[in-house]
């Protein structure tokens, strides 16, 4: 009789979204025992919540992630490529940008897509068991024991689950986070932003074709909110509106369907007939908060460990917040061979790896949404990417861009990504300073003092 395996540790995850179910898909394969425990139903039969977005996109990170526990290429049969972002002004004048070298792109998915996938990976792997619609109400840190709530047959139900280590992959509105605040030493901060966001949607033409462009992502930026419109792969495209939630022009005020569709025509005015119901989706839909969560330490008695947004919620804007999820679950996985499943080394270390690096992408998040919202009315933020992409094409390798870096690179940390751009943008700050440089801005002296400004301060960071 063949001997099965030992079973190592077990371990409970609270949270069965994408990055709870590819944590379990790991654990298990790494021969741990795992129980997902999860609040909500099932969300294979059951329609998704308003407020969750419900297009995410993935670049290489999420791809190395994914390609560990070998659904790459089933994931990739349901996403759609895009190759760079469209900016529409609003003078109707129409930029764009690419993300990456030729053929590069990032790629969008639908939330819900991603998680079936995932989820019913999960429900095979030998050493997963999953539990839907029961609620986590305590941990302890000490320990590992948590208990959980449920109804079963129109009564409640409670059970306490011992396990030898927690892990919190319940997003942004963790109530593991939220318990571990009760704990001593424990740092958090919760900063709201002043936009909110609305889901609306433009929808495919008869034949089924895009309106728009359908492998780039659409950006309208508008001094202070932005609309993002997203492909789906039947067509449709799925838009994001970032507004103020109080103010002159905000969520707030935008009460009336006149008051609306007056905001539509003049902010809006070439996407506006393309939208479906703009007017009626907009006053019936709640505007979902934008949030930033910092939290310190991640590891609590090395018992209890955060992970994705449960540690790090970020702002949505450049697109990275499962791709640095899903990057904590990849580290994870070397953590676990590396150390050789001595969880007293692999979590400090997971620790002390993910938390600069995902301090860096949050604020590079942060800093996008600044460029962008202001880039429609801002000339000399214009040209100073005139020039920045200009001297990167003559000197890709000396100059790699944000996208390249963060999208493209898994091999540069966040942190490195963000070193290089900080210095870039003293360069380029330096370069706008030169006199008439809207005038002179294509003479090749400005390019031969950015080169030299690159090799003394940019290429020793290259390295």
């Amino acid at each position: 009789m063949t001997e099965l395996p030992q079973l190592k540790n077990k371990i409970t995850i609270a949270g069965s979204g994408p990055v709870g179910a590819m944590l379990a898909i790991i654990l298990s394969r790494a021969n741990y025992q795992v129980d997902v425990f999860e609040s909500r139903p099932d969300p294979r039969t059951h329609i998704a919540q308003q407020g969750r977005s419900i297009n995410i996109t993935l670049s290489e990170r999420a791809w190395a992630a994914l390609a560990i526990i070998g659904i790459d290429k089933k994931v990739r049969q349901y996403a759609t490529p895009l190759y760079k972002r469209v900016f529409h002004g609003q003078d109707g004048i129409i930029s764009e940008q690419n993300y990456g070298k030729k053929n590069q792109a990032i790629w969008s998915i639908s939330r819900e897509k991603l998680t079936d996938i995932l989820i019913s990976q999960a429900e095979q792997e030998a050493q997963v068991n999953l539990h839907f619609e029961q609620r986590l109400t305590y941990v302890d840190f000490s320990t590992a024991c948590s208990s959980f709530s449920y109804l079963k047959a129109g009564r409640k139900g409670h059970k306490e689950i011992d396990a030898d280590y927690v892990f919190a992959a319940d997003g942004a509105f963790s109530k593991v986070r939220r318990l571990a605040q009760e704990t001593p030493r424990f740092s958090y901060s919760q900063r709201y932003m002043k936009q909110s966001y609305i889901e609306l949607t433009i929808s495919p033409n008869k034949d089924g074709s895009s309106k728009l462009s359908p492998h780039a992502s659409h950006l309208w930026p508008r001094k202070g909110f932005l609309l993002i419109a997203l492909p789906n792969n039947d067509g449709s495209f799925t838009c994001t509106l970032y507004l103020n939630y109080q103010g002159p022009i905000s969520f707030s005020s935008l009460t009336s369907a006149k008051a609306v569709e007056d905001f539509f025509l003049h902010h809006f005015t070439d996407v506006m007939p393309l939208l479906e119901s703009p007017v009626t989706e907009f006053l019936n839909k709640t505007p979902s908060p934008l949030f930033l969560v910092s939290v310190d330490p991640w590891v609590i008695n090395n018992k209890v460990a955060l992970i994705g947004d449960a540690a790090h919620a970020m702002l949505p804007f450049y697109g990275q917040g499962l791709n640095s999820s899903f990057e904590d679950c990849h580290v994870l996985a070397k953590l676990i061979k590396l150390y050789r499943d001595d969880w007293l080394k692999i979590l400090p270390a997971y620790y002390l790896q993910r938390k600069k690096n995902n301090d860096a992408i949050s604020k590079l998040s942060n800093d996008y949404f600044t460029e962008i919202s202001s880039l429609d009315d801002n000339i000399d933020e214009q040209l100073n990417k005139k020039i920045a992409h200009q001297f990167a094409l003559k000197y890709p390798e000396l100059w790699p861009s944000l996208d390249q870096m963060v999208s493209f690179s898994p091999d540069i940390s966040y942190v490195k990504a963000r070193e290089i751009s900080v210095a870039q943008k003293s360069i380029m700050a330096e370069i706008m300073q030169i006199k008439n440089i809207h005038q002179c801005w294509q003479e090749d002296h400005i390019y031969q003092e950015l080169e030299k400004m690159a090799l003394t301060r940019l290429a020793p960071l290259l390295k």
